[in-house]
Order: structure tokens, then C-alpha cells, then sequence
């Protein structure tokens, strides 16, 4: 057994042990806090439930309409010229509103076009270096009320494009351009 394997068995034991020393150190009723925070938690998880049905029925009408294909088929033009292939628009398009959504759009490009191909290396890479920051926005910021977060928005959707340029740039350089 690896000294990797051995830690990654070990770190949450060890960690969730410091945590409870710490607490009898400072004389913190740890069960109580975490009852509390868990109590906390599921009130959130319930408000929250809104604001996600409302973004799922978006993300629905969205595809369902058609809009989808018209956006992908509009781009594909100038996708093809910097070397993006068209299958990609979905999960760029979709992994910024629900992380579900876009790990079913990569499950099915890897499907699709195999985990070793152009694409299914694109997806997961995309995947791993993007965020749900509609989802983030709509439902912890919705959650908490927070009104104004154009800002917030403005970067979120900014790092979500650099994490895109990005996957396409390294897949490229790494594994070859789209065949």
C-alpha cells in the first residue's frame, strides 16, 4: 500500500479527531454545534429548493426549444476556424448553470466519441476547470438575499471563459489539435 493510499484512509479520522480535540480544549459542546449547524443547514437546503426548480425549468425550455442547436449551429463556423469542435458548445454553454447538467453533457461526449479522443479529453478538462457559477449565484446568493450580484456575475461567467480558453489551449498542446 502506497503512502497515498494511506494517507487519503487516514486524513478524515485524523481530521475530524483535531477537530474535536480542539473543541474540548476550548470547551465548545461540539455534538450541540454540530446539531445546530446540521439544523442550519437543512433550512438552507430547503430555501434553496425555489430558486433551483426555477433554473432547472430554464435549462429545460432552453434545450427543448431548439435554442440550443440554433446557438451551436450559428458558432460552428467560427469554432472550426481556432480549432473547438462544435460538440464541445453544449457543455461550455451548460456548465456554468448546473454541474449536473454538464456532467451528463460529458458522459455522453465521452460515450459519444471515447474518454481518449479529442473531445472526451476536452470535456473532462473543461469540466474540471470550470464552475456552476449560475448555480452558485442563483441559489447561495438567493438563499442568503443577496440582491446585487452583477459584479459577482460578471467575474464567475469571466472565469468560467478563461477556464474554457484554457481547457481548449492544454488539451491542444497536450494531446494534439481536433482530428
Amino acid at each position: 500500500m502506497g503512502w497515498v493510499t494511506v494517507v487519503s484512509m487516514w486524513f478524515l479520522p485524523v481530521l475530524i479527531t483535531l477537530i474535536l480535540l480542539q473543541a474540548a480544549r476550548r470547551r465548545v459542546p461540539a455534538y450541540e454545534t454540530f446539531v445546530d449547524g446540521a439544523k442550519e443547514g437543512f433550512h438552507l437546503a430547503v430555501s434553496i429548493i425555489p430558486f433551483l426548480a426555477g433554473m432547472m425549468v430554464a435549462i429545460h425550455v432552453f434545450r427543448a426549444s431548439g435554442a440550443m442547436e440554433v446557438l451551436i449551429q450559428s458558432l460552428e463556423p467560427v469554432l472550426a476556424l481556432v480549432g473547438i469542435p462544435a460538440e464541445i458548445v453544449p457543455l461550455a454553454l451548460m456548465r456554468p448553470i448546473s454541474g449536473t447538467g454538464a456532467l451528463g453533457l460529458t458522459s455522453d461526449l465521452i460515450a459519444t466519441y471515447g474518454p481518449d479522443s479529442f473531445i472526451g479529453r476536452l470535456a473532462s478538462t473543461m469540466q474540471g476547470s470550470t464552475d456552476t457559477t449560475l448555480y452558485v449565484l442563483t441559489v447561495y446568493f438567493g438563499a442568503v438575499g443577496i440582491k446585487k450580484a452583477g459584479d459577482a456575475l460578471k467575474v464567475g461567467l469571466l472565469a468560467d471563459v478563461c477556464g474554457i480558453i484554457a481547457a481548449v489551449v492544454v488539451v491542444t498542446l497536450v494531446f494534439g489539435a481536433a482530428m
